[in-house]
């Protein structure tokens, strides 16, 4: 596929939003109007006629098969986006209220000037032997080590996760980016497996099915895969402040995040039906795919205390923060606390 530069993924997502502005999903009209501090305590009852705007596809379709979503479209209109770039186009657009995403796009929406707050958080149990991501070897490059990496074109993509996971490489290999060479490349779809196919680049990191495919297609070639030994593992959901801020809105949040930690719950506990439901009749792929993303993913931890999490996301600010020139932040204050246990509460409640 051709390579996508990031004004056109900037573009892209700039037409999502408009898409959904257009077609009357505008967050701005959801909420009751009434004011919440954000140390306030969180209002359990959604009122009447209250909608959030959420991206978060699979969730969507997790909803849909455990039989959860006609109570959750009660006050969820889905939009189908997710990811940093997108999802925070969408903030400024006033188009959306939460959305899925890994550890780095709240630090650059906060760095923007953009105000946001994490409300949930899912990890890996064993996320070291569950990476999400891989670094893809080109055919005939010979990377056995992260000390290998020395001297070596690596893809970078500033502002995604894949970007965050170069430059932690790169520190635990004891490396600089000036050991390196980085290039700029947008981390989607399977642009990485066909540059490092291409050999436009020697190193990269890449994700889900496509270091299955990766290996299935190019290993004849000598393309290898090689561990990281890092967690990569961080998702989130996040939206921005003035979601939060609205009352009714807010007690929509509130009951979203916990249907959320009921349906991850539910993936984890029926991974056929997932297969079968997601990967392959939702997003094409085979059920040896579904099957292999199963496996690599392993099982979900939904912790009830973010300590960990917040320690580990302060040390992300702190390296990007140093690489990038940009000030240091408060990790801390990126995570709404009175959000901490709602998905692990209701994980607990809906299996008595």
């Amino acid at each position: 596929m051709p390579k996508k530069s990031l004004a056109a993924l900037a573009a892209t997502a700039l037409a999502a939003v408009t898409l959904l502005s257009g077609c009357g999903g505008d967050a701005q009209a959801g909420g009751t109007g009434a004011k919440l501090a954000l140390d306030a305590p969180l209002p359990t009852e959604v009122p009447d006629g209250v909608k959030i705007v959420v991206g978060d596809p699979a969730t969507q379709v997790a909803f849909k098969l455990s039989g959860q979503l006609d109570k959750v479209s009660k006050y969820t209109t889905f939009a189908n986006l997710s990811g940093g770039p997108q999802t925070t186009e969408a903030f400024r657009a006033h188009a959306l209220d939460l959305g899925s995403v890994a550890e780095i796009p709240s630090i650059h929406a906060t760095w923007t000037g953009l105000h946001v707050k994490i409300v949930a958080s899912k990890f890996r149990l064993d996320p070291i032997n569950h990476p999400i991501y891989e670094l893809g070897i080109a055919p005939g490059v010979q990377v056995k080590t992260l000390a290998d990496l020395r001297g070596k074109k690596i893809a970078y993509s500033p502002g995604q996760a894949q970007g965050a996971l170069v430059l932690k490489v790169l520190k635990k290999a004891g490396l600089t980016k000036e050991d390196v060479k980085l290039v700029e490349l947008p981390s989607t779809g399977d642009v990485y497996p066909n540059a490092l196919a291409a050999k436009q680049i020697d190193v990269a990191p890449i994700g889900g099915v496509q270091i299955k495919r990766y290996l299935t297609k190019y290993g004849k070639d000598g393309g290898i895969t090689i561990q990281h030994g890092l967690r990569d593992d961080a998702g989130h959901l996040y939206g921005p402040t003035e979601s939060l801020e609205d009352a009714g809105k807010a007690a929509a949040i509130r009951a979203y995040v916990a249907a959320w930690g009921v349906a991850q719950d539910w993936i984890d506990k029926h991974p056929k039906e997932w297969i079968e439901g997601y990967y392959v009749k939702d997003q094409g792929l085979t059920e040896a795919d579904g099957q292999w993303l199963v496996d690599n993913a392993g099982h979900p931890d939904i912790s009830g205390d973010w300590t960990d999490a917040i320690k580990r996301h302060q040390e992300t600010i702190e390296l990007l923060a140093k690489e990038t020139g940009k000030p240091v932040i408060q990790a801390k204050d990126l995570y709404d606390l009175r959000f901490q246990t709602v998905a692990s509460d209701a994980i607990k409640a809906a299996a008595k």
